[in-house]
């Protein structure tokens, strides 16, 4: 049955395995310490963990530069420890889904040492090559400022190589059916050990044409329902999460017309213009983005962030609205990266505070689809701006005020943990903030319990509701005769709004607040609320009987408005 399909309302959580927990002691995270708290994740209310790679890598590019897809670094444990991490997740009813980095491998894997070594090797067309440099080599860098080629003269081969983006890391020729099959293994190993989906890394690369006569990528398409089919039959509800920074009038291609090629996708549009909404007080745009990316099929969904591993992206907006988000959360050239983006975690951006912050995730919570949290985000962690690019983001998490944050017994971690000014780890942590009912962690906790029981988001159709204020944004949801109405307020300053609820007759006369005591009952059909500064609501339309109306199927209760 299409309703159960897990990916359509649950909360996922992103987490390194290198920066969660150090059970060896030697600097480093690694799986005997992730399983061991599975029991905080499971607390918290996650239902999927993605990892980011965890495979045998020189970890030039935070393990994005893969030597081997069907193993596990040493320095995060064996292919046994993974097992026993999967099985952990399985236990208490979470899922896992991995990294697959499938666009380009390392400089040092075997396929690219037997390519580089022989023109005759059958691993030579695994990857992209020209006798000449193109003309074009200087466009396209992912890494603008850091990267200053899409191509490098290899000696030993006697030929240039393609990359999109460090020069360590040659693009697959993904064209390449064979390549192509070796992807399909890939995926079904890693379903065999455990593992519910894969979020794909750089999708529009994997799939769009390559070459030295390529100067306008093309899309192939068919190379997803490739993927996707692969899957169903191996494992029927596992899913592909991509990562395709696209124009709305592109998701469809990403999706499939009828839901056959990618299951979801992250909502890049939406990302950046919800953040031109927190820096401007203004969600007209947010609203807008919400309306054109509101067309996919019925089995897709979005994954909804606020900040993730890399740098937040402001490619989408305006000049105009590009300087307001530097301006309010990047000021300074050593906060921004790639000349397009800001490298900093949600906390030091908004400032510390807890108002903001909780607005942010509720906003982010009611938005519709899936949402995904990123570790430490939960404690309101910081950033560490004097590690390289977007390392900065990427520090170790802090458990306690033990030395290092509790993460390890290492005298040299891998990656320094926070150890000074606000954000450090004796000031944030979880079991400070364990012990602390109004804490950042034990909200999240709280409003990742209440999002779980308004599937209407996951599952619903929307409509943003006229406010008649820039500053606020009202959401309802239907499903199966039930709704649901999100209201925030993004200014500083508190605002009164009026709407009606928008349903027949008067089925929108009372709103049930889920967070607090502050119900509404409507006057002449409208309904006026007093929200503070960086409130929020979150109301369930009609009683509490709803479940009791709840109908079994689709287009079953009352129409939708």
């Amino acid at each position: 049955m299409i309703d159960d399909l897990w990916y359509k309302n649950g909360v996922i959580y992103c987490l390194s395995v290198a920066t969660y927990m150090d059970a060896n002691g030697d600097g480093i995270g690694d799986f005997k310490g992730l399983t061991r708290r599975l029991d905080y994740l499971h607390g918290l209310g996650v239902t999927a963990i993605w990892l980011m790679p965890f495979q045998p890598s020189p970890y030039r590019d935070d393990g994005y530069d893969i030597s081997d897809y069907y193993g596990v670094d040493p320095r995060y444990g064996t292919l046994g420890d993974f097992v026993e991490f999967t099985h952990g997740c399985k236990q208490r009813g979470m899922r896992v889904i991995i990294d697959l980095v499938v666009n380009h491998t390392s400089d040092q894997h075997p396929w690219f040492k037997q390519a580089r070594a022989d023109p005759n090797s059958p691993y030579r067309d695994w990857y992209v090559w020209s006798d000449k440099k193109p003309a074009h080599a200087d466009q396209g860098m992912v890494f603008p400022g850091v990267q200053k080629s899409t191509w490098t003269h290899d000696k030993q081969a006697k030929a240039w190589y393609f990359h999109r983006f460090y020069e360590f890391q040659p693009d697959l020729n993904t064209a390449n059916p064979y390549v192509q099959e070796e992807i399909l293994k890939i995926m079904g190993f890693w379903i065999q050990l455990g593992v519910s989906g894969f979020r794909m890394d750089a999708v529009p690369f994997v799939i769009a044409t390559k070459g030295p006569k390529v100067k306008k990528p093309v899309e192939q398409f068919d190379m997803l329902r490739t993927f996707r089919e692969f899957l169903q039959w191996r494992k029927g509800d596992s899913i592909i999460l991509a990562e395709a920074n696209v124009r709305p009038e592109d998701d469809l291609h990403y999706f499939g017309d009828d839901g056959e090629r990618m299951q979801m996708m992250f909502n890049f549009h939406v990302n950046q213009h919800l953040f031109y909404a927190l820096a401007a007080a203004d969600t007209g745009p947010l609203a807008k983005a919400l309306a054109a990316t509101k067309p996919r099929p019925a089995t897709a969904q979005w994954g909804l962030f606020l900040r993730n591993h890399d740098e937040l992206d402001l490619g989408r907006l305006t000049k105009a609205q590009q300087r307001i988000v530097f301006e309010k959360f990047g000021p300074d050239k050593t906060m921004q990266l790639y000349d397009r983006g800001i490298r900093r975690r949600l906390a030091p951006m908004l400032g510390g505070d807890q108002r903001r912050l909780e607005l942010a995730y509720s906003l982010m919570m009611t938005l519709p689809g899936t949402p995904v949290i990123r570790y430490g985000d939960e404690i309101a962690m910081g950033d560490n701006l004097a590690l390289p690019e977007r390392r900065c983001a990427r520090t170790p998490m802090q458990w306690s005020t033990e030395p290092h944050g509790g993460f390890t017994k290492s005298d040299k971690p891998e990656i320094p943990v926070i150890d000074h000014g606000a954000y450090s780890f004796e000031h944030v942590n979880v079991a400070q903030q364990r012990r602390d009912p109004d804490s950042m962690l034990n909200w999240t906790e709280r409003i990742i319990r209440m999002r779980k029981e308004v599937p209407e988001i996951g599952w619903g159709d929307f409509k943003v509701i006229a406010a008649r204020d820039p500053a606020v944004l009202i959401l309802r949801y239907d499903w199966r005769n039930n709704s649901v109405l999100f209201v925030h307020n993004l200014d500083e300053q508190p605002r009164e709004v009026s709407f009606a609820v928008g349903l027949p007759d008067d089925a929108g006369a009372t709103l049930i607040d889920l967070l607090g005591p502050n119900h509404s009952h409507a006057v002449r059909g409208r309904h006026k609320l007093l929200i503070e500064g960086y409130g929020y609501r979150w109301f369930r339309v009609g009683g509490l009987d709803y479940l009791l109306r709840r109908t079994e199927v689709d287009g079953g209760g009352r129409a939708r408005a």
